[in-house]
Order: C-alpha cells, then sequence, then structure tokens
C-alpha cells in the first residue's frame, strides 16, 4: 500500500500560492484561540511561501525567516479567492501577493483556531513537540501501537485518537478503521492483541488514503480551499449508522458512548 508524501497531502488546493510574495496581510480579528500576533504586519510582506506542510492538524507555511502555523479549529478554512471578494463576518484575516489576482482568506465562525508566527525549530513549539507520529508515516506500526496500548486500561479507539499516540485519527476515521479491522471500539488496550494492532493500524492507513483521495468528510460545514466538499461519507459503513443493517453482515450497526464520543460498530462484525 503506497504512503503519500506529506507534502503533497497537504499541498491539496494551495499549490496556487507555492513561491508567492506577501504583499500584505490584513487581520480584522486578532481575537482566536490565542490572539494573532500583531508583528505579522510588518514580518510577513515581501517574504516569499517556499513550501507548505502539516504537521497534525497545523498547517505549516514557511516563509524564508520563519513559519506560519495555522490551525482551523472546529469550524476554520482557508480559502484562495478574488482579491475583490468581500469580506463577510467571520473572515478575520486576508493574506494578499505581490502581482496577483488571489487572496488567502482564514475564516473561522467559532474562533478555535489558531495563527502562530514561529521563528526557530518548529518542532519545539508547545503544540508540537508532544506530538505523536502521522499515520501514514513509516513510524506508525502494529508493533508501535501494540508496545503504546499493551499496558492501557483505556479503550482502543481512545487510544488510536489519542494525539501523544498518533495523530490524525478523527472520531469518523477511527470507526471505519476499527471496523474493518474487525476490532470493537470498547476492547480495553491491554487487551488488544498485537495481530489486532497490525490489523488496526493497516486498516487506519488505507481507510485515510482512501478519505484523501475522496477530499475528506462534508458533515456540516468542511469544504477544501476552493469551495468543494468531500465524498468521503459515501463510504462509511459504520460511522452515523446506528440502527441500519450492517453492509458486511446485515447486523443492526449500534451506538455507544466512548471518551463522550459516539462510537458506531457491528456486534457481529467487530468481536
Amino acid at each position: 500500500m503506497p504512503e503519500l508524501p506529506e507534502v503533497e497531502i497537504t499541498c491539496i488546493g494551495l499549490k496556487p500560492i507555492l513561491q508567492k510574495s506577501i504583499s500584505n496581510i490584513i487581520i480584522r480579528n486578532p481575537s482566536l484561540r490565542w490572539p494573532i500576533p500583531s508583528h505579522l504586519k510588518k514580518t510577513l510582506p515581501n517574504q516569499k511561501i517556499l513550501f507548505i506542510k502539516r504537521r497534525a492538524k497545523y498547517i505549516l507555511v514557511q516563509f524564508e525567516k520563519g513559519t506560519l502555523m495555522i490551525h482551523l479549529g472546529m469550524s476554520g478554512r482557508l480559502e484562495i479567492l478574488d482579491k475583490e471578494t468581500p469580506p463577510k463576518k467571520h473572515d478575520h484575516v486576508d493574506i494578499t501577493f505581490h502581482n496577483s489576482k488571489n487572496i488567502l482568506r482564514y475564516t473561522d465562525p467559532r474562533r478555535f483556531g489558531s495563527i502562530f508566527w514561529i521563528d526557530g525549530d518548529i518542532k519545539d513549539h508547545f503544540l508540537i513537540s508532544r506530538l505523536g507520529p502521522e499515520p501514514l508515516e513509516s513510524l506508525f506500526t502494529g508493533d508501535y501501537l501494540f508496545s503504546k496500548a499493551q499496558n492501557k486500561k483505556s479503550p482502543i479507539k481512545n487510544i488510536i485518537m489519542d494525539s501523544h499516540i498518533v495523530v490524525g485519527v478523527g472520531n469518523i476515521y477511527a470507526s471505519e478503521s476499527l471496523f474493518k479491522a474487525g476490532v470493537i471500539p470498547s476492547k480495553l488496550g491491554k487487551d488488544t492483541s498485537l495481530n489486532e494492532c497490525t490489523k488496526i493500524v493497516k486498516h487506519i492507513k488505507a481507510t485515510l488514503i482512501k478519505a484523501i483521495e475522496l477530499g475528506g468528510s462534508s458533515l456540516k460545514d468542511f469544504y477544501n480551499v476552493n469551495g468543494q466538499s468531500g465524498y468521503f461519507q459515501q463510504t462509511y459503513n459504520v460511522y452515523g449508522m446506528k440502527g441500519k443493517p450492517c453492509r458486511k453482515c446485515k447486523s443492526i450497526i449500534e451506538n455507544m458512548k466512548i471518551g463522550q464520543r459516539s462510537s458506531f460498530f457491528c456486534i457481529k462484525c467487530q468481536n
């Protein structure tokens, strides 16, 4: 199964602004989860975007003198728009470019996101330093997951959603991966075998790659930078399917709360 390079995953939709030089940054509302640094108005202009990558849910825009680290929170998004597009109520930041008709706009209705400027090593930042490996990296293996799970009394679903163990496995992808691996989400980490951990890792990787190919899941207000929705939700086996027949065995899909999150499963296929 092929692994996707980090930059290839994260630059989808943002490639048009690579190598662009910043002309201005307009900050309409600096009050996000943490205040947007006011010095960006002086720091960013005339700097060129060298590359864009991702670490967990953080978008890292690399410039010549540092890194802009963006988190979209629960409802935020980045869009590439015509520079004449008028801002709406929750459009908090615009980045404009030299010799370009486009802008990069940051929108966040709930203001749970964040924008940081980092001029040192990104790995030392307090939001990055304790994160686990990326799920599509070679470091994330069955042996690795087994080593993290074997002494834990918490459910395996909580373990694979713990960003200190592995990043990027949200509720939807955890539920779908555990279904495909045949492991019930409430199974305790200490009771999960190496063989089961290997299956879980295999299906996490496959599920995420499929989701990336389909543009992610658009349940409410998710859109990519071009305003397009994702289609992965059309392939769900268990997530959101409570009361419906399992696609595999026709048993009724059930739901339980694990770690305050809805966990969907088939009791016959996952045991």
